[in-house]
């Protein structure tokens, strides 16, 4: 007996558990909607751009711990795609894509909208710099074997996207059932590795009898699922945490043992502990240059003084950029346990160190309370502090919460407590602007009794491409963006005032707690790149009116006390299934960082740019001053 191959990938789908498939309607998958219309079990989701759907298909993964599905058209539509798959390749998020082509009675023709360039029928190859794999069926009897494969390489090992090209005739093929008897007896998971067990006795040995020892979680802990084992470990041996950015939530950040975030936005406790460790047990970090300061030797690691342990499931990120004396490829999940397991063995009443603890509480109880003045500032705009502390008295503790790119990721790792591990999510390694907006519609869908979020800047906001909202209105996916709207793309911003001569007349440096981007007045003209201003006055358009223009409730914030009254209103209209969008006008005020960011030194003349003792130091041109820059001017973007 046959059917249509369409009809069986969507049996297929459905056996595998999944519930949503993210997409955009073109010729090529035009068999597949249909065969997705009969389906009872699997819901398609229609978006109106294909980038909005691959981060729609990334938040869905976040939250739901399994591989995320989109479909999308040959040509503009895979391109369109992208970045948001590659997005999830780089934060290491499982994501299983199928995309129309050309008939494959056509190859090297060019029928419309081939990819033929050096190669006939050869679309698939723009995916390859990103994706685990990438496949073409070149016959139908073809997809059962390789759907199977996908979904696994998706979801193990380091996890990632992977692509299907199919020619558009394939879906409309008839196969004989007995052709898909493989998919009704392969598992549907892999199992992941552990460690050695005298690797992990060495491991806990080392740290047992380092008179400094540090561990330094990141995001693979999360992937992993492993927080709870983690904690465990930390709690018996006493030993501090440092996080990356992707970290955040590996353990609570009020932990008494967190010390918070290395890096560009990190602390200065927490790179004092980092630079006096004496050995440090990397957890699923591949050490990026965010989290190391550039790597500049003496600022948040320094090989010559620490010895490095690194676990990951990913090989090649052992030993990437510094040095270890044990490497090892692992589940952290397991990893941690038996780190643990050894180490109640070999210290069987465990570690106590009280007064490191009482030093990590007073140190994040001082920062918290310098910080508060901007946090209860009335001014108009709004502090970008006064947003996040409004945002954590309105919102449930277990609220999803996604960032951007810009003060709304850097500030809210730094100064935003998250206490449920998974319940933040940032974009780290490719860091796309435009990713919340979209990735929130996955995630509710994937947790539609929670209460979720996106902290978005304006020019985030715009790349994301608002008619992410259309989407949520059409498919009845109530979710909140809240626009962090200081008219501009911050950071850039931000870094033109800081460095060239043309903006920093008007740009006011304070290296206490602000640091205000004004454009130079250039009449009508454009204030500045990355501003959007004329003659100083916002031409940001008003996110409010567009979002009620897409059916979706909103409010433009008026004066600070609106915020969290606004947010409220926004919290009772999700939880009524209704989505709603807050812009709320913003200062382009800094995030404080202790870290170094190597393209200062670029941008800045070698002459006059120094470091001392971990910080970085350049001429001040308008003073004839040396200013120390203790701050970031990285802001919202």
């Amino acid at each position: 007996m046959k059917r249509l191959v369409s009809d069986g990938i969507v049996d297929y789908l459905e056996r595998r558990g999944v519930e949503y498939v993210f997409g955009l309607c073109g010729h090529t998958v035009i068999a597949m909607l249909d065969a997705f219309s009969r389906s009872t079990k699997l819901r398609y989701v229609s978006v109106r751009h294909e980038q909005i759907a691959a981060t729609a298909a990334d938040g869905y993964a976040r939250i739901a711990h399994k591989a995320g599905v989109m479909i999308c058209h040959l040509g503009p539509g895979l391109t369109n795609a992208t970045t948001g798959v590659a997005n999830a390749a780089f934060d290491s998020i499982p994501m299983v894509v199928i995309a129309g082509d050309v008939p494959s009675y056509y190859y090297g023709k060019h029928p419309h909208q081939e990819v033929n360039m050096h190669c006939d029928g050869s679309q698939y190859d723009i995916y390859k710099p990103f994706v685990k794999r990438a496949w073409r069926i070149d016959r139908p009897e073809a997809f059962p074997e390789v759907l199977d494969k996908a979904f696994r390489l998706a979801e193990s090992g380091r996890p990632g996207p992977v692509l299907i090209s199919v020619p558009m005739d394939m879906f409309s093929r008839e196969i004989e059932n007995d052709v898909w008897e493989r998919t009704y007896m392969d598992s549907h998971e892999t199992i992941k590795p552990a460690l050695d067990p005298a690797t992990a006795k060495k491991i806990a040995q080392t740290l047992i009898e380092a008179k400094n020892p540090l561990i330094h979680a990141g995001g693979g802990v999360l992937l992993a699922q492993a927080s709870k084992e983690l904690e465990a470990l930390v709690d018996f041996l006493d030993i501090p945490v440092s996080r990356t950015l992707m970290g955040q939530g590996c353990i609570p950040d009020t932990h008494p043992l967190l010390l918070g975030q290395t890096g560009f936005w990190g602390f200065e406790l927490t790179h004092q502990k980092t630079l006096t460790a004496d050995h440090i047990l990397i957890l699923g970090s591949r050490m990026a240059e965010a989290d190391s300061s550039s790597w500049y030797k003496g600022v948040t690691f320094d090989q010559s003084v620490t010895k490095f342990m690194q676990i990951d499931i990913d090989p090649t990120e052992i030993g990437r950029n510094y040095p270890v004396e044990i490497g090892a490829i692992a589940d952290l999940k397991h990893a941690l346990a038996q780190i643990l397991e050894a180490a109640k063995e070999i210290c069987p009443n465990g570690i106590d160190r009280p007064e490191l603890r009482k030093e990590i509480t007073e140190y994040k109880a001082n920062f918290k309370k310098q910080n508060q003045p901007i946090c209860d500032d009335d001014r108009f705009p709004m502090t970008p502090q006064r947003i996040l502390r409004d945002c954590k008295a309105i919102l449930p503790e277990d609220a999803l919460i996604f960032t951007d790119v810009g003060w709304n990721k850097n500030g809210m790792a730094q100064q935003y407590d998250i206490t449920i591990p998974g319940t933040i999510n940032h974009p780290s390694g490719l860091a796309t602007m435009g990713f919340g907006a979209g990735a929130i519609l996955g995630a509710k869908l994937a947790a539609p009794d929670k209460v979720v979020i996106t902290l978005t800047g304006d020019g985030g906001f715009g790349a994301a491409n608002p008619c992410v909202m259309a989407t949520a209105v059409e498919a009845g996916i109530p979710v909140i963006w809240v626009v962090m709207n200081n008219s501009a793309f911050g950071t850039i911003a931000g870094l033109e005032g800081l460095h060239y001569k043309n903006e920093r007349e008007n740009c006011r440096l304070h290296l206490g707690t602000e640091f205000k981007i004004r454009p130079a007045e250039m009449g009508n003209t454009m204030g500045g790149e990355g501003t959007f201003q004329q003659a100083w006055e916002s031409y940001s358009p008003d996110w409010a009116a567009v979002a009620r223009a897409y059916g979706v409730d909103a409010v433009k914030i008026q004066s600070a006390a609106e915020f969290e009254d606004a947010l409220k209103q926004a919290v009772e209209a999700v939880q009524n299934g209704k989505p709603f969008l807050i812009d709320a006008p913003m200062e382009n005020i800094a995030v404080p960082t202790p870290g170094v960011w190597n393209i200062n030194d670029i941008y800045t003349h070698k002459e006059n740019v120094s470091i001392e003792n971990g910080r970085l130091k350049f001429a001040d041109e308008m003073g004839g001053k040396t200013v120390e820059v203790v701050r970031s001017q990285a802001a919202d973007a």
